[in-house]
């Protein structure tokens, strides 16, 4: 049976969007950070994520931005605000041990874009509940200081065609927990658009959380 909900989490004084799926059983919970322009709707995310529900993984896609906030355009819009970005976030991984079907789930977090940076801080925010990051196509470098305090083990998936990406994943992945990896797909550009690619994507995602969120030592 897998329960499918749609619900709001109230993180710095605004409600978020989200939807929720639980397989049951469930061995682990990963919450979607978007990247810039996307949301919860995002087919990308939406096709990895059905490939963690059907390992038995919970998923939680979720707006990190309020419509308004998402239109925005000012000097410094929210959508590119990877402090206010990771601070939801955080919010939203500590509201995690309060909901009574995610209680007691090892958590991953899934970041694509910019949204790995969001992850990644927040990851180096909540030590003790994040259990492991997954970033696809991501900007590690967003995290800023935070990358050196991530002590989760790390994928980074690029495409095999996104040369800039790759360079600043592959310098990121010196200042990561040495159990990290970079995967490159191969073919593959920034969004991960060409036959077969996101299929590859989402097989080494889930891979690396079934990995790492159901180990009972943690």
């Amino acid at each position: 049976m897998v329960v499918r909900q749609s619900t709001s989490f109230v993180a710095t004084g605004v409600a978020l969007e989200a939807d929720v799926v639980v397989p049951d059983p469930a061995h682990g919970v990963v919450v979607f950070a978007h990247g810039s322009g996307s949301g919860r709707h995002s087919p990308r995310n939406r096709h990895v994520a059905a490939e963690l529900q059907r390992a038995g993984l919970a998923t939680v896609l979720m707006d990190l931005l309020t419509p308004e906030e998402e239109t925005a355009d000012t000097l410094v819009a929210p959508r590119f605000d990877i402090g206010l970005l990771a601070s939801r976030l955080v919010s939203v991984t500590d509201r995690m041990a309060t909901c009574e079907s995610l209680t007691g789930l090892g958590i991953g977090l899934f970041g694509g874009s910019t949204g790995a940076g969001a992850a990644l801080v927040a990851a180096a925010e909540r030590p003790g509940a994040v259990r492991a990051v997954v970033s696809r196509g991501g900007r590690p470098d967003l995290a800023g200081e935070h990358l050196t305090r991530v002590r989760q083990p790390t994928l980074l998936i690029v495409g095999e065609r996104d040369p800039v990406v790759i360079d600043l994943n592959r310098a990121a992945l010196a200042c990561l927990p040495p159990d990290s990896r970079i995967a490159l797909v191969p073919g593959a550009a920034h969004l991960f658009e060409e036959p077969g690619a996101l299929d590859r994507v989402a097989a080494l995602t889930r891979t690396w959380f079934t990995r790492h969120l159901s180990r009972d030592d943690a």
